[in-house]
């Protein structure tokens, strides 16, 4: 009897306790269910290793730049018209101008030279992305200077029924001295390269100066009335510092050494305006570097 009563005694001790553990553990696993959810949640905002968004893969070229040029230029001109104002006023008046019009013979050939290109520039870009738009003010110096001497002779019979020829020797020369640009520039960043194209205005500054030597005759035909005469006339003009218009247009690749330097290298096409009846072009070759500020 004194066990059975223990025993009794001891489990109703034992059953408080065991239910107050049991509700210990059943709090913790519900604080645990509740809690679970949010660190997933924080978990899931952090990135898994190696899966960070990706970064751009080109260089930015946005802003203020700058830098010097050096090339190789090939200087053209031709002179085939340089030669007509002269011709034109030492023959004013004639029959042989008004029927023949020698001032409108081609003289003179083109004149090509070679030489040295030195220059620099100042500029600005705009950056979408990839795409990369920009405008530079450009000077060179070219110091590059061509001519050409040859002569033309033509005999005929004029209305007034006289046998004329008309010689004419000439020489011309047209120097360019330095030129200036201002272009717009269309380019797509690529890694460290920037491949780009340009277009835009020129003015050149020239020396120039043509020499022309008219020798004129004339003999009557019989029975035509008149004289036989000899005349020969001599002109020239020139100019320096003559300003002169244009058009440019290019091709051209920069490579980023550094976030702030860069190397440039570039193909650029000049093309004049008529000076002194002369059409002049320059086509450069050009390496260069610059900086980014």
């Amino acid at each position: 009897m004194i066990i059975a009563r223990n025993r009794v005694w001891a489990l109703a001790v034992l059953a408080p306790c065991a239910a107050a553990r049991s509700f210990r553990i059943s709090l913790a696993i519900c604080a645990a269910l509740a809690i679970w959810p949010m660190e997933s949640a924080r978990a899931a905002d952090w990135p898994l290793r190696g899966s960070l968004a990706p970064q751009p893969t080109y260089v930015r070229w946005d802003g203020w730049q700058g830098g010097v040029e050096v090339g190789w230029g090939t200087f053209r001109n031709d002179f085939g018209n340089s030669t007509s104002p002269l011709v034109a006023f030492i023959l004013r008046n004639t029959t042989a101008e008004a029927e023949f019009s020698p001032s409108s013979w081609t003289t003179l050939p083109s004149g090509t030279t070679n030489g040295p290109v030195f220059g620099g520039y100042i500029g600005y870009n705009m950056q979408w992305d990839q795409l990369v738009l920009g405008v530079d003010l450009g000077y060179k110096y070219a110091n590059l200077a061509t001519g050409a001497n040859d002569s033309i002779s033509r005999q005929f019979t004029t209305s007034s029924q006289f046998q004329e020829t008309v010689s004419i020797d000439a020489r011309s020369q047209m120097k360019l001295v330095d030129y200036a640009t201002l272009r717009a520039r269309a380019g797509y960043a690529w890694g460290q390269f920037l491949p780009y194209a340009m277009v835009g205005l020129a003015a050149g500054r020239f020396n120039y100066g043509t020499t022309v030597t008219v020798h004129h005759t004339g003999t009557p035909i019989p029975p035509a009335p008149g004289f036989p005469f000899d005349l020969t006339d001599t002109a020239s003009n020139g100019k320096t510092n003559a300003v002169v218009g244009g058009v440019a247009a290019g091709l051209g690749i920069d490579y980023a050494v550094t976030p702030g330097m860069y190397l440039r290298g570039e193909w650029e096409y000049v093309l004049f305006a008529p000076v002194n009846g002369s059409r002049s072009n320059i086509n450069t070759g050009k390496i260069g570097v610059g900086a980014r500020f």
